[in-house]
Protein backbone atom coordinates (compact mmCIF):
# COMPACT_ATOMS: atom_id res chain seq x y z
CA UNK A 1 0.00 0.00 0.00
CA UNK A 2 1.76 3.05 -1.30
CA UNK A 3 0.21 6.14 1.12
CA UNK A 4 1.02 9.78 -0.18
CA UNK A 5 0.77 12.60 2.18
CA UNK A 6 0.86 16.29 0.23
CA UNK A 7 1.80 18.46 3.26
CA UNK A 8 0.84 21.46 1.75
CA UNK A 9 -3.19 20.83 0.97
CA UNK A 10 -5.61 21.92 3.18
CA UNK A 11 -7.33 18.14 3.80
CA UNK A 12 -5.83 17.25 7.02
CA UNK A 13 -3.06 14.51 7.11
CA UNK A 14 -4.84 12.04 8.71
CA UNK A 15 -7.98 12.13 5.97
CA UNK A 16 -5.16 11.95 3.72
CA UNK A 17 -5.19 8.21 4.99
CA UNK A 18 -8.43 7.07 5.76
CA UNK A 19 -9.08 8.46 1.75
CA UNK A 20 -5.94 6.50 0.52
CA UNK A 21 -6.63 3.12 2.33
CA UNK A 22 -10.41 3.95 1.26
CA UNK A 23 -9.30 3.50 -2.19
CA UNK A 24 -6.40 0.58 -1.82
CA UNK A 25 -9.65 -1.01 -0.55
CA UNK A 26 -12.06 0.00 -3.51
CA UNK A 27 -8.95 -1.24 -5.64
CA UNK A 28 -8.24 -4.40 -4.66
CA UNK A 29 -5.24 -3.44 -3.76
CA UNK A 30 -5.93 -3.95 -0.58
CA UNK A 31 -7.71 -7.48 0.42
CA UNK A 32 -10.34 -8.45 2.90
CA UNK A 33 -8.43 -9.54 6.17
CA UNK A 34 -5.30 -7.96 4.97
CA UNK A 35 -3.48 -6.29 7.68
CA UNK A 36 -2.95 -2.73 7.42
CA UNK A 37 0.70 -1.40 8.50
CA UNK A 38 1.55 -1.36 12.46
CA UNK A 39 0.38 2.68 13.44
CA UNK A 40 3.91 2.69 14.60
CA UNK A 41 5.35 1.36 11.23
CA UNK A 42 2.93 4.05 9.27
CA UNK A 43 3.99 6.42 11.19
CA UNK A 44 7.47 5.82 11.04
CA UNK A 45 7.62 5.29 6.87
CA UNK A 46 5.38 8.60 6.64
CA UNK A 47 7.39 10.69 9.29
CA UNK A 48 3.77 11.80 10.99
CA UNK A 49 2.98 11.52 14.51
CA UNK A 50 1.54 8.15 15.45
CA UNK A 51 -1.66 9.73 17.19
CA UNK A 52 -2.36 10.82 13.23
CA UNK A 53 -2.20 7.24 12.17
CA UNK A 54 -4.04 6.50 15.38
CA UNK A 55 -6.83 9.15 14.36
CA UNK A 56 -7.38 7.49 10.74
CA UNK A 57 -7.48 3.72 11.87
CA UNK A 58 -10.19 4.72 14.35
CA UNK A 59 -12.30 6.47 11.39
CA UNK A 60 -11.37 3.72 9.58
CA UNK A 61 -12.99 1.24 11.90
CA UNK A 62 -15.90 3.41 12.80
CA UNK A 63 -16.86 3.63 9.33
CA UNK A 64 -16.52 -0.05 8.86
CA UNK A 65 -14.00 -0.49 6.64
CA UNK A 66 -11.34 -2.11 9.04
CA UNK A 67 -10.69 -4.16 12.48
CA UNK A 68 -8.64 -3.62 15.31
CA UNK A 69 -7.53 -6.79 17.52
CA UNK A 70 -6.18 -5.93 20.35
CA UNK A 71 -2.21 -6.92 19.85
CA UNK A 72 -2.31 -8.25 16.46
CA UNK A 73 -3.11 -5.07 14.78
CA UNK A 74 -5.58 -3.38 12.03
CA UNK A 75 -7.59 -5.64 8.95
CA UNK A 76 -9.32 -4.56 6.32
CA UNK A 77 -13.33 -6.35 6.53
CA UNK A 78 -14.78 -7.88 3.87
CA UNK A 79 -17.01 -5.20 2.57
CA UNK A 80 -18.91 -4.58 -0.67
CA UNK A 81 -17.16 -2.20 -3.43
CA UNK A 82 -20.13 -0.83 -3.92
CA UNK A 83 -20.63 1.17 -0.66
CA UNK A 84 -17.01 2.37 -0.95
CA UNK A 85 -18.14 4.09 -4.50
CA UNK A 86 -21.41 4.62 -2.61
CA UNK A 87 -19.24 6.70 0.08
CA UNK A 88 -17.21 8.06 -2.11
CA UNK A 89 -20.88 9.66 -4.12
CA UNK A 90 -21.63 10.77 -0.89
CA UNK A 91 -18.46 12.95 -0.08
CA UNK A 92 -18.65 14.34 -3.63
CA UNK A 93 -21.99 15.37 -3.74
CA UNK A 94 -21.15 16.75 0.07
CA UNK A 95 -18.88 18.82 -1.51
CA UNK A 96 -20.53 19.97 -4.99
CA UNK A 97 -23.45 21.16 -2.12
CA UNK A 98 -20.79 23.93 -0.40
CA UNK A 99 -19.85 25.19 -3.92
CA UNK A 100 -23.89 25.18 -4.64
CA UNK A 101 -24.58 27.50 -1.93
CA UNK A 102 -21.35 29.85 -2.53
CA UNK A 103 -22.31 30.81 -6.01
CA UNK A 104 -25.90 31.25 -4.62
CA UNK A 105 -24.07 33.67 -2.40
CA UNK A 106 -22.14 34.90 -4.86
CA UNK A 107 -24.91 35.42 -7.26
CA UNK A 108 -24.07 32.92 -9.57
CA UNK A 109 -26.42 31.59 -11.87
CA UNK A 110 -26.77 27.59 -12.09
CA UNK A 111 -25.92 28.03 -15.87
CA UNK A 112 -22.81 30.23 -14.93
CA UNK A 113 -21.82 27.34 -12.44
CA UNK A 114 -22.36 24.44 -14.95
CA UNK A 115 -20.18 26.63 -17.48
CA UNK A 116 -17.66 26.83 -15.29
CA UNK A 117 -17.74 23.09 -14.35
CA UNK A 118 -17.68 22.35 -17.81
CA UNK A 119 -14.30 24.65 -18.14
CA UNK A 120 -12.89 22.74 -15.32
CA UNK A 121 -13.52 19.45 -16.04
CA UNK A 122 -12.40 19.92 -20.01
CA UNK A 123 -9.38 17.59 -20.91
Amino acid sequence: MNIIINSSSMVPIYEQIVESVKKSIASGELKPEEALPSVRGLARDLKISALTVKKAYDQLEEEGFTVTVHGKGTFVLNINNERVREEQMKELENDMQVIVDKARRYDISMDELRDLFRLVTED
